[in-house]
């Protein structure tokens, strides 16, 4: 049966990854070579400088309530794009090693039936891909256009609230900037989806590996004579898996952790934004897809987190469906062993502070939405029975 690509399955990614100076060419690390010099360069110019720009801005407008709850969770989504970026760069050696792990004998699925086992895992990372870089691309569009709707392009008003050394209320410095922002904002958010799909692959994989013990435990055949080796290469394959899920974790350790803590503020501070703006204007529809991009975000790491942990608890149960009765005493042992350390299912965390499932999605997104809009209803009853009052007292 011809080989499975796993690699192949994120080739766009990859290649987003690519063009923003973040992926080395086939299982290459950074060298001194033209690909580096442009990662740095590109990296220095559309992430750094306007990260740097756009945090200065915020200490010119910290009086403005408004204004700086419309640049804070932009420039923190941002600047995360910086960290993304720094901690895949570090780990580029165990990420290239991790796809060649991939494409490994042992990771091949065996049959036509172990793939089309795997291939929901494929398709639900692919939904969630196309999903996130919908609404990303929605937020950005209207974000670019937005002073072109409210007529506002007339007042040399930017797309981003971002301070810099020079005036921009004149052509064609005014021009120069406004594409400067398209671009860096365009730069960073491929960097920023790019990785967050990645470290869901490298998931969404683990589960699919999975899957595919689960598959080969349960036809283990014990009238060949090889039952031993069979279950021997169950095993290894088992530890492969605990070793491939432990150095993805990691690399995304950190990300994930921040983004987390990103993800809370940006969905507060977007919700407040909703309230202030127009409603149904371009500048209205950018955060709703804003906020719908975070929560899939959020969304897509939970859910295949959670799917590590489920299909991994059902490799004990895999084990116990095999034929281990026609075993001999030795291959019990085995068997025994085995079973008791799939007792513990894998389980992807964030630094061990929390676990990557649907339950700390509903604590993060679902949760922080409902207390935002509850927060805001009482301000909005608080303001309503204020005018009241008042126009009782002039009464």
């Amino acid at each position: 049966m011809e080989k499975f690509d796993w690699k192949g399955t994120i080739k766009i990614n990859i290649f987003l990854l690519k063009i923003v100076g973040l992926w080395p060419k086939g299982d290459e690390v950074y060298k001194c070579d033209l690909y580096t010099c442009y990662a740095i360069t590109s990296t220095t110019l559309f992430t750094i400088c306007h990260n740097l720009l756009q945090t200065i801005n915020l200490f010119f407008i910290y009086k403005d309530l408004e204004a700086l709850t419309a640049s804070i969770f932009i420039a923190l989504t941002q600047l995360l794009a910086i960290l993304k970026s720094y901690y895949l760069v570090q780990n580029m050696g165990t990420l290239k090693h991790l796809m060649v792990t991939l494409n490994s004998n042992m990771f091949q699925p065996k049959n036509l039936e172990q793939r089309r086992l795997i291939n929901p895992n494929l398709e639900a990372w692919k939904l969630l891909f196309k999903v996130y870089w919908g609404n990303a691309c929605c937020t950005l569009l209207l974000w670019a256009i937005y002073p072109i709707m409210d007529g506002s392009v007339s007042q040399h008003r930017l797309p981003l609230l971002v301070w810099y050394p020079y005036t921009t209320e004149s052509s064609p410095l005014y021009e120069i900037t406004y594409i400067y922002q398209l671009m860096c904002s365009y730069f960073i958010c491929i960097i920023n989806i790019s990785v967050d799909t990645l470290i869901a692959a490298l998931n969404m994989y683990i589960g699919a590996q999975c899957d595919i013990l689960c598959d080969n435990l349960k036809n283990i055949n014990h009238h060949m004579g090889t039952v031993n080796s069979q279950w021997r290469k169950c095993i290894a394959h088992h530890k492969e898996i605990l070793k491939f899920a432990d150095n993805s974790q990691k690399f995304f350790n950190w990300i994930v952790l921040i983004q987390f803590f990103t993800s809370a503020v940006s969905i507060a501070f977007t919700m407040f934004q909703l309230t202030v703006v127009a409603p149904f204007s371009s500048e209205f529809y950018s955060f709703i897809f804003y906020l719908l991009s975070v929560t899939v975000e959020i969304f897509m790491y939970c859910w295949f987190g959670n799917q590590v942990e489920v299909k991994s608890s059902n490799i004990c149960y895999a084990a116990f469906e095999s034929q281990w009765v026609e075993a001999d005493e030795d291959t019990k042992s085995i068997i025994l062993f085995f079973n008791l350390r799939c007792q513990n299912p894998i389980k992807m965390s964030a630094l061990n502070l929390f676990y990557l499932s649907l339950d700390t999605f509903m604590t993060v997104s679902i949760t922080t939405m409902f207390k935002e809009s509850n927060s805001i209803l009482h301000n909005e009853n608080s303001k309503h029975r204020g005018e009241c009052s008042n126009l009782t007292s002039a009464k």
